[in-house]
């Protein structure tokens, strides 16, 4: 038991540790919002026009042949919402269409809304030698220790609602509602947890607690979205 709460409260400082700044990060596509392979870039400095054009097609083709079968399709994605799909990292998620990208110090990709901060998707990973969340231990013990001890500051209380899991493709995920309740302010949040590619992925979306009962079902939306592909 010491083990894994000792583990669980490293999370936090290793997500904050970890350099995931713009410059390791590949360029977003936002046809569908898609984080592109790092080669593509080249293709910018390419000077003779008509030479870049039918390398770009040529790269076309061969990144739709490269893409993972279980990455969403255009035609797949819920109406008002919008697919990161990031080929390089391993991981896919829906949000909504009208939010914005923006960095969020420690994550690999965040998007927030335009007029409300405070709700916004956040993902980031951390390494790890486990092949699978049921790895970490059992599932209500683990979410109960990480929303307290990573997730809520010392003046916060939490509360957890509800815990779910899923499984696609034969990858499991944890998903949980919680709260974070502070004298003066309260957020409320799904998380997403999952094993795999040797990472170990958090996905975090959330909203003032005020907010919450309106924008409850568009975020679960979110959190349900959350995929691995094989890398």
């Amino acid at each position: 038991m010491a083990t894994l709460q000792s583990w669980v409260s490293t999370l936090s400082n290793q997500l904050s540790l970890q350099s995931l700044a713009s410059n390791n990060r590949s360029a977003v596509i936002h046809s569908s919002a898609v984080k592109a392979n790092p080669r593509d870039e080249l293709l910018q400095n390419e000077n003779d026009c008509s030479k870049r054009g039918l390398i770009l097609v040529g790269m076309g083709a061969l990144t739709a042949s490269m893409l993972p079968s279980n990455i969403a399709s255009a035609e797949g994605v819920p109406d008002k919402y919008q697919a990161f799909v990031d080929i390089t990292d391993g991981y896919s998620y829906y949000y909504p269409s009208d939010w914005r990208e923006f960095d969020f110090l420690g994550h690999d990709s965040a998007f927030k809304d335009r007029f409300a901060a405070l709700q916004h998707v956040r993902v980031g990973f951390i390494p790890t030698e486990k092949k699978d969340v049921h790895d970490l231990g059992q599932m209500e013990e683990v979410i109960f220790n990480l929303v307290k001890n990573v997730y809520a500051a010392p003046t916060q209380v939490p509360t957890i609602y509800d815990i779910q899991e899923r499984t696609v493709d034969g990858k499991n995920y944890w998903t949980f509602e919680y709260e974070l309740e502070s004298p003066n302010f309260s957020r409320t949040a799904f998380a997403t947890i999952a094993i795999g590619n040797g990472r170990y992925y958090t996905l975090v979306v959330g909203a003032n607690q005020r907010r919450w009962s309106r924008v409850r079902n568009k975020l679960k939306v979110v959190a349900d979205s959350f995929k691995m592909l094989d890398i």
